[in-house]
């Protein structure tokens, strides 16, 4: 029964994994084709004649009017610097309101973050775009860093671990002469390496993959992000060119793809921590 059980649960899994991967699969199959093919819109995932083509004209350039890795330095670039603000601002905020107690209003503020986890982000795109016009930050890259700075999440997240972390190795640094700077610095933040990687890596992911707001904080090409530079590319000359569309999406899964790799250790070691926590 046990050996049934766990044959059914590992085709299961295998189910799953295929209705994930086949996408993936179908979109690397489509970026190898030749226009021709990939438009002939046949279920065949080995393409008859593989062809880098697709990928070289993107990389070089080539591609009419589409600068292809200005829009992927583009969105690593803002990943990056949203990413690394958002990991200052959040833990600083969750180290505030999980361990400095005479904090006035600690509970309200902490109730306050929570109850913007609710809203819905469509609810404020219309006054942040009218804010951004009105001091003249569109098409520019503080309009595509700055609504990323900080987010009610990653300080619940931080705040659920420096909540736990032991009083006694704080209140051992408080006899030594440390201050709110320095446990701050040299002891919580080392002891948190996992959960802020963990943090950086959805932060990351998310500002990457945006699309609405580039799309709509954008105007001229050169500022486009990857996400609303493709979507403007399947919109205009390259509408049925899907060798090229697909290929430019499978450069731009790459670098997400990489840093989740990367980050795989840190994440699941963060989910063990809270999950024995």
């Amino acid at each position: 029964m046990n050996k049934l059980r766990q044959t059914m649960l590992v085709a299961l899994a295998v189910l799953l994994a295929a209705v994930f991967l086949l996408p993936l699969i179908w979109m690397l199959s489509t970026s190898l084709k030749n226009d021709f093919e990939a438009l002939a819109g046949q279920m065949n995932f080995i393409p008859k004649k593989p062809t880098l083509d697709n990928y070289i004209q993107g990389l070089n350039g080539d591609l009419m009017n589409v600068p292809i890795m200005r829009w992927i330095m583009n969105s690593l670039s803002v990943g990056m610097i949203g990413t690394a603000i958002v990991l200052l601002i959040d833990s600083m905020a969750a180290y505030a309101l999980a361990r400095l107690s005479d904090m006035p209003f600690r509970k309200t503020l902490f109730s306050m973050f929570i109850a913007s986890l609710m809203i819905p982000g469509v609810l404020t795109f219309l006054p942040m775009y009218m804010e951004f016009n009105g001091l003249g930050l569109i098409n520019t890259y503080a309009a595509l860093v700055l609504p990323y700075t900080a987010g009610a999440f990653g300080v619940f997240l931080l705040y659920q671990f420096f909540i736990s972390f032991p009083k006694e190795i704080e209140e051992a640094a408080r006899i030594d002469g440390a201050n709110k700077w320095q446990i701050y610095a040299r002891i919580l933040l080392p002891a948190s390496v996992s959960i802020m990687v963990t943090l950086g890596i959805f932060t990351f992911m998310g500002i990457y993959n945006d699309f609405v707001w580039p799309l709509y904080a954008t105007t001229s090409p050169e500022m486009r992000t990857i996400t609303a530079g493709i979507a403007l590319m399947s919109q205009g000359s390259y509408t049925q060119a899907y060798g090229k569309l697909m290929a430019m999406t499978t450069i731009a899964t790459l670098p997400v793809l990489i840093i989740f790799i990367a980050g795989q250790r840190s994440f699941v070691k963060a989910i063990t921590q809270s999950a024995v926590k």
